[in-house]
């Protein structure tokens, strides 16, 4: 049931999407840590929507040179409910 974002996934809202690559999982007191990924595991997700994050002003400068450049950049999103967790 949690809300998580992920950098833009190609997949349309509404649609389900599937990780497979699942890093940790815990239940309850037992908690499973992969080398690199746990095995067996599934997570699944429903897309709610896709978006930009707010804006980070990036600005160069180099001293007594008269060199100022001043760029603005939004990283997209993708926001996704998670709606199982399938262990094998």
């Amino acid at each position: 049931g949690d809300v998580v974002y992920f950098e833009k996934l190609d997949s349309e809202e509404g649609k389900k999407v599937t990780f497979s690559n699942v890093v940790l999982v815990s239940n309850d007191d037992k908690i499973e840590v992969g080398a690199p990924y746990v095995k067996g595991v599934k997570v699944e997700g429903k897309v709610v929507a896709h978006g930009k994050a707010k804006k980070i002003l990036v600005y160069k400068y180099k001293a007594k040179k008269n060199y100022r450049r001043t760029q603005g950049h939004r990283q997209p999103y993708t926001k996704v409910e998670i709606t199982s967790i399938k262990m094998a």
